[in-house]
């Protein structure tokens, strides 16, 4: 009788057994294939989740190497550079900005109610304006929190043009509309220009919370063309130097490739500034997933450490029971390496069962059991951030105890939904997992079957 023929017939006569090996491979399949298409699941919604928020890399002062250095002027960086950097094939858009103190001139006047204006100046109170490259990539009107009500944004076709971008609130006040006319003031000197309002838009702040940047009014800030505004500042340098600046790449996988490409390209012109990911959105919106993933993780490992201690123990408990039939086999001539065949065989036999069983109700049992620990794992996260409260007005939040770099990031949910779905690539983790325990189940009391002696056996039941 051949082996192959003696496994079969050796599993069917010892039925305890084979069921307590089946429910012992069943267990550890169900928990490989369920964290198999768990970390499947996750990697896919990280994969959504980085391509809504966007490939975005910010480049801002390095507030760390500006405080060690001593300075209290932030840098700046040329235009010029930046231009540079965003010609590689990495990135889609790109914009900068830089901001200064602007006097508004004529009949204007800003909004007072509420947060205060900044300090007079010959008579005529000052104002923020940021310059900008592309209005339509700043962060808060690409999550919507900002809305462009008439007009059109400034784009990088207008950076030379005096255009304006104003908010309705001190439209309203002096009766502005697109295509009305803004004189400003340089900051510093009598320098004045002329700008047209390009747009009007929408902050949904009230007057009663300032800017969390520049604590004033956030009704007075404007968005004027950088190039035109850069100009009205001019301090007799033709560069054109700029605060920051932020890259939307082509894909969320490019991150790491352009920083390496910046700085290639820029050099020592990104002193005191840090190239930065968007990564507090990416990470507010995958913390849950992260939570289960690890959760699965642990608990498959566990119980594949469990399973293959079981199984060694089932298997070489198995070798003493049959002592006397192996003796019997190998005065017959039988080879001790088709006694080991046969033992792998019949672990092999009874794990392709657990593996095929496990992926009939897996996929649908993983899915109810990771939906609800996902739900769980994502209300807590956003019950965190909905109790999260800013510092008062003029407060930097220290003494509160509040950290105003832990401000949840808006648009950024964390995740509360996931698909499981069951694919060869699991199937084929399971499968060499379990094949895996099988052989080492059965390498272990191989060596108890090599030693046998057929004479001692049959003699002395040794």
């Amino acid at each position: 009788m051949n082996f192959i023929k003696r496994a079969g017939l050796s599993l069917w006569s010892r039925r305890g057994r084979t069921l307590i090996t089946l429910c012992t491979f069943l267990a550890v399949s169900v928990m490989v294939l369920a964290g198999a298409l768990i970390d499947d699941a996750t990697t896919r919604a990280r994969t959504d989740a980085l391509r809504s928020v966007g490939a975005e890399v910010n480049l801002e002062v390095d507030l760390g190497s500006v405080g060690a250095g001593g300075g209290l002027t932030a840098p700046r960086i040329d235009a010029a550079v930046v231009d540079r950097m965003a010609t590689s094939p990495l990135v889609r858009k790109y914009t900068y900005s830089m901001f200064d103190l602007a006097r508004i001139k004529g009949d204007i006047e800003l909004v007072t109610e509420g947060a205060g204006v900044l300090p007079d100046q010959e008579g005529k109170p000052g104002t923020i304006v940021t310059g900008i490259l592309d209005s339509a990539l700043l962060a808060d009107f690409r999550s919507g929190r900002f809305t462009l009500l008439s007009g059109a944004h400034l784009g990088a076709a207008d950076k030379d043009k005096n255009l304006l971008l104003i908010e309705e609130r001190l439209a309203r006040k002096n009766g502005l509309k697109t295509g009305d006319k803004v004189t400003l003031g340089a900051n510093e000197g009598t320098a004045t220009a002329e700008f047209t309002v390009s747009g009007v838009y929408r902050d949904p702040r009230p007057d009663s919370e300032p800017d969390p940047e520049f604590f004033f009014n956030s009704a007075n800030m404007l968005y004027a063309s950088v190039g035109a505004f850069s100009r009205l500042n001019s301090t007799g340098d033709d560069s054109q130097q700029v605060g920051n600046a932020t890259f939307l790449l082509q894909d969320a996988g490019d991150l790491g490739q352009f920083k390496k490409d910046a700085r290639r390209i820029a050099g020592s012109a990104l002193d005191g500034f840090a190239l930065g990911a968007n990564d507090k959105a990416i990470r507010q919106m995958t913390g849950p997933l992260d939570s289960i993933e690890s959760t699965a993780t642990v608990a498959m490992w566990l119980i594949c450490v469990a399973g293959a201690a079981v199984l060694v123990l089932l298997v070489n408990l198995a070798v003493k029971q049959r002592r006397k039939e192996y003796g019997v086999l190998l005065a017959m001539g039988e080879k001790k390496g088709k006694l080991i065949a046969q033992q792998a065989l019949e672990i092999v036999a009874v794990a392709a069962l657990a593996i095929g069983l496990s992926a009939l109700f897996t996929q649908s049992l993983t899915q109810r059991v990771s939906q609800s620990l996902l739900a769980g794992e994502a209300a807590e996260a956003q019950r965190k951030m909905d109790s999260w409260q800013a510092p008062p007005p003029g407060s930097t939040g220290v003494s509160e105890g509040i950290d105003p770099a832990d401000k949840p990031v808006e648009n950024a949910d964390p995740i509360d939904t996931i698909a499981v779905r069951l694919d060869p690539a699991a199937l084929g983790t399971v499968g060499a997992v379990g094949l895996g325990l099988g052989l080492l189940a059965t390498a272990v009391p191989a060596a108890s079957v090599l030693r046998l002696s057929p004479r001692a056996i049959l003699t002395k039941g040794k």
